[in-house]
């Protein structure tokens, strides 16, 4: 197969394209539209957890279909292009429409088009993402290529999510005379949402159009692998599930997402009310995840190569949950300083360069590493089903992370958080009762993730040896 050659830098370039595309959708819904709809247009915080809920449940469902109808699709343009094209105008509509609801919109009828908007978003992101992912498993069949193709996937989803992250901080939501953290300034959020929606878009066409050349180099449909019988893609699900390692893989993310849909939820709430920060200040945090992001793009596959794939993704996990945790227990503790302390937010966006890049050495090594049970599950089963095995992740994931916002939202209610509050005059004890959500609480799961990736069992020598009888068995079928 050609696409087992060497993969192309521009390849690589452009696939990374598409993350970074992917990433701005996903990032700015993840980090500005809860605390937008809750402190800014006072929907409450169990209404705006329950809409993305809501908008994962169905997301999660669709994973599924969409990586067994693009494992199956044939056309002239294969099989994953076609999805890819059609998601990225849509997407970029729907993340303005998120961010621009009619101005008397209010309660039940904001959670309504909320809830709508987040479940087309979460469609569309699935449109794109589950093909996209299933398109960098099949440009390389080489056991330590594939962890490359997937450093760039993570790289260029750092550039997304952090470039997004410094443009709304630094040019929408600067400080006005009206709002001193412009973060509470509702007219700043339309325009961000203009922005964010055409940069998705030109990325994921651009995404689309410089990976074209390599269509004729993959894997093509097989026959037998035609059709659309529910009861055929049922006994596919199931099939994929029975792999030992790729249930380890998704036990492990389902504990993971759960940690990381609550923090995600209450990000803003603790960046504006526990730590006191400014827009003007969180635009140095994408300095200490870019830092963090390069170093895993230059480590992650010499540390396959030295710990194995495994090894790697339980060690990124164990520093992944020191460093989340570490300046939130520091300060419940009292032993970090006060928030107008100079030293403070150095010490913060030190942290949390840290914990993005044992994240993105963590999140290399899961992708890679569910390549290789692709391989596996071909050659006992003698199909590919990169598709459903990438949708299968994602919908865990979701599905996890959706119960995640929901708890995050239900907590701010429960412990009786103000909407539209300003900074420094929350009570003490309902801060305490954030950090404690966000740091110690939050972390339990992901602690107990560790256990499941530790069981992972596929080497870099048994990949060797699935890759040499699989060869063996193509020549067989080609003779």
């Amino acid at each position: 197969m050609g696409a087992a050659s060497a993969v192309p830098l521009r390849t690589k370039l452009a696939f990374g394209i598409g993350a970074a595309g992917e990433s701005i959708a996903t990032f700015a819904f993840a980090t500005f539209t809860f605390f937008y709809y809750n402190q800014v247009l006072g929907l409450s915080g169990t209404l705006a957890g329950l809409a993305t809920t809501i908008s994962l449940v169905f997301d999660a469902v669709s994973d599924p279909l969409v990586g067994a109808i693009s494992d199956r699709w044939r056309s002239r343009f294969g099989r994953r292009h076609p999805f890819m094209l059609v998601a990225a105008v849509p997407l970029g509509i729907v993340v303005f429409c998120i961010f621009s609801p009619p101005a008397d919109l209010e309660g039940w009828s904001l959670f309504a088009w909320f809830t709508c908007f987040s479940v087309l978003m979460r469609l569309f992101v699935t449109v794109f993402s589950v093909p996209h992912l299933a398109l960098g498993a099949e440009l390389s069949e080489d056991y330590l290529q594939r962890s490359t193709i997937m450093s760039y996937n993570a790289v260029f989803g750092w550039v997304g999510g952090a470039g997004i992250f410094l443009i709304a901080n630094l040019f929408y939501f600067r400080k006005t005379p009206e709002f001193d953290n412009g973060l509470l300034n509702g007219a700043a959020y339309s325009a961000f949402g203009l922005s964010a929606s055409l940069l998705i878009t030109s990325l994921l066409l651009a995404c689309v159009w410089f990976t074209r050349d390599r269509i004729p180099l993959l894997p093509p449909v097989r026959d037998d692998t035609l059709g659309m019988k529910p009861a055929r893609m049922l006994q596919e699900f199931a099939e994929v599930l029975k792999n030992r390692n790729y249930l380890m893989l998704l036990l492990g993310l389902f504990f993971l997402a759960l940690t990381l849909g609550t923090q995600a939820t209450i990000n803003m709430h603790m960046n504006t009310y526990f730590w006191e920060l400014v827009p003007a200040e969180l635009a140095w945090f994408p300095l200490g995840s870019g830092a963090g992001f390069i170093l895993a793009f230059m480590m992650t596959r010499r540390l396959h190569g030295l710990f194995d794939k495994r090894g790697t993704a339980v060690g990124a996990l164990l520093f992944l949950t020191f460093f989340a945790t570490a300046p939130v227990v520091g300060r419940l503790l009292g032993f970090m300083p006060d928030n107008d302390h100079a030293a403070l937010l150095p010490i913060i966006v030190t942290f949390s360069g840290a914990s993005y890049g044992t994240f993105a050495v963590l999140n290399i090594s899961v992708m890679s590493m569910l390549a290789d049970v692709a391989d596996q599950h071909e050659l006992h089963t003698g199909t590919r089903r990169e598709g459903i095995f990438y949708s299968a992740r994602t919908f865990f994931s979701k599905a996890t992370s959706a119960l995640g916002h929901l708890v995050g939202g239900i907590a701010i209610d429960v412990i009786g958080f103000p909407t539209g509050a300003k900074p420094g005059e929350v009570p003490e004890d309902m801060i305490f009762q954030l950090g404690l959500l966000d740091g110690p609480i939050a972390i339990i799961p992901t602690v107990i993730a560790i256990f499941f990736y530790r069981r992972y069992a596929i080497t870099r020598e048994e990949h060797a040896s699935v890759r040499r009888q699989l060869d063996r068995s193509r020549a067989a079928r080609i003779a």
